[in-house]
């Protein structure tokens, strides 16, 4: 299993709306994400840059790169697209980040 983690960036006056549409997250897309073998997955918002902190788990023989082509993800970045940062294919921009410290 290998923990990830990601900054994505929130547009200003958005974060009750993504906080909303995430409670209110598609079951269809919560099977594909488990599917591909994510589990564990928290998005935490920094309220003064609007900067969304995404840690994920996900099994070593997992089909993550494989979730931008399912229909679902798609759906979901089209969706999320009017209130986040997103790339040309409503892709969310997203920055990985490196792991520097880690306590058990």
């Amino acid at each position: 299993m290998e923990k990830i983690a990601l900054v994505m960036q929130l547009k200003p006056g958005f974060e009750r709306e993504y906080e909303k549409r995430h409670d209110e997250i598609w079951p269809e897309l919560e099977r594909e994400l488990r599917s591909a073998g994510v589990s564990d997955y928290s998005i935490f918002l920094h309220p003064q840059t609007l900067q969304l902190f995404a840690v994920l788990k996900r099994e070593d023989n997992h089909t993550m790169d494989a979730l931008p082509q399912t229909e679902i993800v798609q759906k979901w970045w089209r969706y999320m697209s009017d209130i986040m940062e997103t790339q040309a294919d409503n892709s969310p921009v997203t920055i990985p980040l490196n792991k520097v410290f880690h306590l058990e």
